[in-house]
């Protein structure tokens, strides 16, 4: 099965909207450098098991 015709799953969905309150997370200002830092890694844990990376 091609990726055009792979059903969209609800771990996937989730997976994405993690990833978008992350993104989110990021943005705000005021957050610490240590923060920063950890939710730059979690970010790219969660491309890389999307295959984004």
């Amino acid at each position: 099965m091609n990726q055009k015709n792979k059903p969209y799953t609800c771990n996937e969905y989730r997976a994405e909207m993690i990833l978008l309150s992350l993104e989110l997370r990021l943005n705000k200002p005021g957050i610490s450098e240590t923060e920063r830092l950890a939710i730059e890694a979690e970010i790219r844990k969660i491309r890389a098991e999307m295959n984004m990376e």
